[in-house]
């Protein structure tokens, strides 16, 4: 396949990194309104041919297949249904979109068209997401009761990042609802239990910072809320909390997982703490096991265990959020992509490059597809609409689930990790 990768920010960097690294893509090219940031990432990865824009590439490069997009998040929509109506296939960053008609039409496309789209979600392979949707499906939990996630990145932190690609008036882009963002705190527990939204409350908390990024007038979406907190009752029956923060004062992982609760079993985390626990509906003598050492990263258990770790300064330094957990399973990427250099997110970038590849090359469904996407995204839109009607109860619509025709990628599920160990210096504790 031959992909044209377009925004090359500091986010897309890595991601060029990858796909020149998978064995199934022939050619990556570039686009970003800026040629200078062209020009150096030509020259960094070795990159043959570049435009000055997206519309520039697609008119003049037709025999690319593909199309991933890096630019900001509110302007993917259109530029995944322009995209999909030349024909190519598409992977985006998250959102899908951000308004409901976007979803509408993209998810109508690829329907019609049977052409990729995915949206690449790091949560989906953070390793605690990983372990609930791997638990849950083995039954270790029983029926799905409640559950709470969250992202939690507070504004201050995104200063540079919003005024390096939005401009004199950054602040106007940088005010979206938090909740037009909710798909990595969403991803995680929904894809653990295979479940939609059914109905929403949603409340937010106003924001009178000086630095005028949130409130109405103060931004392109008249949105007053830094922080929104929703509770959404699922098509099983059980409930999930979703906080989506801007304005907190916490270093932890941005995105976990808090707990995950079962009729019979359960997951909690805290900062770095990973417990399953089993009730006593289990039928089983209740205990408690503690996950971390398949949950937290090799370099974290490792130091963890030498003792270097100092838990009342920074337990979960950029150093612990990059590379491997023993969860993720390297065995299945590609040779060239099992020992790429560490990058945050919880290395989860090589499972999504390789993801959009065998969907692009087989023409099967990836996780995180055009329905997977509606189902992360839409409530998380219907969820600030609750928020802007004092926390009123609103119904979720529901595009549905992928075709039934349309077979899906999948991969071998393992249970016994220390058949990995062989990557790790760590002992993988199970």
């Amino acid at each position: 396949m031959k992909i044209g990768l377009v925004g090359v920010g500091k986010f897309s960097d890595d991601f060029i990194r990858l796909f020149n690294l998978h064995p199934d893509v022939e050619e990556v090219v570039l686009a970003d309104l800026d040629e200078n940031r062209v020009k150096r990432s030509m020259e960094k990865h070795g990159i043959k041919r570049g435009f000055a824009s997206y519309e520039e590439m697609l008119d003049n490069a037709p025999e690319l297949d593909s199309i991933a997009i890096f630019t900001q998040r509110h302007l993917h929509g259109p530029m995944i249904i322009e995209a999909l109506k030349r024909g190519k296939h598409v992977y985006s960053a998250v959102p899908i979109g951000c308004t409901m008609d976007e979803i509408k039409d993209i998810v109508e496309l690829v329907n019609k068209t049977r052409l990729i789209y995915m949206m690449g979600e790091t949560c989906y392979y953070y390793p605690c997401a990983i372990y609930c949707r791997e638990q849950y499906k083995k039954g270790a939990f029983g029926e799905f009761v409640y559950g709470e996630s969250q992202y939690y990145h507070d504004i201050c932190e995104m200063y540079d990042d919003f005024a390096r690609s939005g401009g004199e008036h950054w602040q106007r882009v940088a005010g979206i609802p938090p909740m037009f963002y909710p798909t990595h705190s969403i991803a995680m527990t929904f894809s653990a239990i295979d479940q939609h939204a059914l109905k929403v409350s949603c409340m937010g908390l106003r924001d009178d910072h000086s630095d005028n990024i949130y409130g109405e007038d103060k931004n392109d979406w008249q949105n007053p809320f830094s922080n929104e907190t929703a509770i959404f009752r699922m098509s099983g029956g059980g409930v999930v909390r979703i906080n989506e923060f801007r304005r907190v004062g916490i270093n932890k992982p941005s995105s976990y997982i808090t707990c995950f609760y079962g009729d019979k079993g359960a997951y909690e985390c805290s900062v770095t703490k990973h417990t399953f626990q089993r009730g006593v509906a289990s039928g089983e003598r209740p205990y408690i096991e503690d996950v971390g050492g398949l949950i937290n990263t090799i370099e974290y258990n490792e130091d963890l265990k030498n003792g270097t770790i100092d838990m009342t300064h920074d337990p979960i330094s950029v150093k612990y959020i990059e590379g491997f957990a023993a969860i993720q399973d390297r065995e299945r990427l590609p040779k060239t992509m099992r020992n790429t250099p560490k990058f945050s997110h919880y290395n989860s970038h090589p499972f999504l490059v390789d993801d959009f590849v065998r969907a692009v090359t087989s023409g099967k469904l990836p996780p995180n597809n055009a329905w997977d996407a509606a189902r992360y995204m839409i409530p998380g839109l219907i969820a600030h609409e609750s928020a802007l009607k004092g926390g009123e109860l609103l119904d979720i619509p529901d595009l549905g689930g992928a075709p039934e025709d349309w077979e899906r990628i999948t991969y071998e599920h393992k249970d016994n990790y220390e058949d990995m160990s062989k990557y790790y210096e760590v002992e993988c504790m199970h």
